[in-house]
């Protein structure tokens, strides 16, 4: 039975991916996005995946930092080849790499599952910080873009009769203030109840190892390279997405605040508990491009040459580093039995 819903949920999520990849293209002309395919100027992707790969040996230099501190000294490489496997992974197994990767390093260099998983959610909180922070600047930064795009396109013609008359959205607002003080209340109310309940404890553990994650920065010997590490690693992903800008005409005079909008709303995309970001990443790079003018058939190319290339680097350096790991532990695929952890990464074009 277990096995039955283990396969259920990944078709779940393969037809979710479907759908949206279905919803990104529906109405366009093929012919002409794999024409802005085939013409981009790939001398510039080139560059954009020799950046990524230089940001995937400094994420793996800060998750180095983060375990040495817990008194396991695990080689630079082990670290990782480690890493690499659950970016591998995550294309396959959508947010299985977090284990697996954990469970890679046990059988490489010793470090336990429990230990390296706990550095895991710190990795992903401060990721998640660095994120809202990025999605703040986004919104400041362009606030204008966004509005009209959400006043235009979204709503249309139903904003002015919104703003004659906002009775409905006050009600509407009124309705969700009141039922979240319900379901507060409720709480508050079967609170005893709810903490002999197994599901409630899992996720009240889970929150109170997001908040040891958190402070456990404050025990890095080195925590001015360890944030320099991670400045780096989310210019190189600013990097990405605006060098790829270049590749394609219609994309080639967006500026640098349109790279941080993709960044920032790609980088959910790729959060999305599916495989790989696919569908997801897609959608949303191409509503993004479409706010700043790009039509829906230029922004998917852009999308599906700027994941596909991430994609392929991760399937080379993810292979090297599974077969490099396989003969150090002498051992088979590592097992992905253990319950995968929740904490979405809000960038595994990883």
């Amino acid at each position: 039975m277990k096995q039955l819903l283990t396969i259920l949920k990944y078709a779940l999520l393969l037809s979710v991916s479907g759908l949206l990849m279905w919803y990104a293209v529906q109405g366009q002309d093929l012919s002409r996005i794999g024409q802005s395919v085939r013409e981009a100027n790939y001398s510039w992707l080139i560059i954009t995946m020799v950046l990524s790969a230089l940001g995937y040996f400094s994420r793996a230099y800060r998750w180095k930092m983060q375990i040495d501190p817990t008194g396991h000294k695990p080689s630079y490489w082990d670290v990782y080849n480690a890493m690499m496997v659950g970016y591998l992974a995550n294309l396959v197994l959508p947010r299985m790499g977090e284990v697996i990767r954990c469970s890679v390093l046990q059988r490489t260099s010793k470090v336990p599952v429990q230990v390296s998983l706990g550095t895991v959610v710190t990795e992903r909180v401060i990721d998640v910080m660095v994120l809202l922070g990025l999605l703040g600047a986004t919104l400041l930064l362009d606030f204008q873009t966004f509005w009209k795009f959400v006043t235009d396109k979204i709503l249309g013609g139903r904003y002015d009769e919104l703003a004659r008359n906002p009775t409905p959205l006050v009600v509407a607002g009124l309705i969700v203030i009141v039922l979240l003080v319900g379901l507060i209340y409720t709480l508050f109310q079967n609170l005893e109840r709810l903490r002999q309940n197994a599901l409630f404890n899992k996720v009240i553990l889970f929150a109170k190892g997001l908040l040891a994650g958190v402070f456990s920065i404050l025990k890095l010997e080195n925590k001015g390279l360890f944030l320099l590490h991670t400045f780096f690693t989310w210019l190189v992903y600013y990097l990405m997405d605006y060098l790829a800008f270049f590749c394609f005409p219609a994309t080639y005079d967006l500026g640098m605040r349109a790279g941080l909008a993709v960044l920032t709303f790609g980088a959910f995309g790729m959060a999305a508990p599916v495989a790989g970001g696919i569908g997801p990443f897609h959608v949303m790079v191409q509503g993004i491009l479409l706010a700043y003018g790009i039509s829906k058939d230029a922004g998917i190319a852009y999308a599906l040459v700027v994941h596909g290339s991430q994609t392929l680097l991760v399937v080379l350096m993810g292979g090297i580093s599974f077969a490099i790991s396989m003969l150090k532990s002498g051992r088979t695929v590592p097992s992905v039995t253990t319950a995968p952890l929740t904490v979405a990464s809000p960038v595994d074009v990883e």
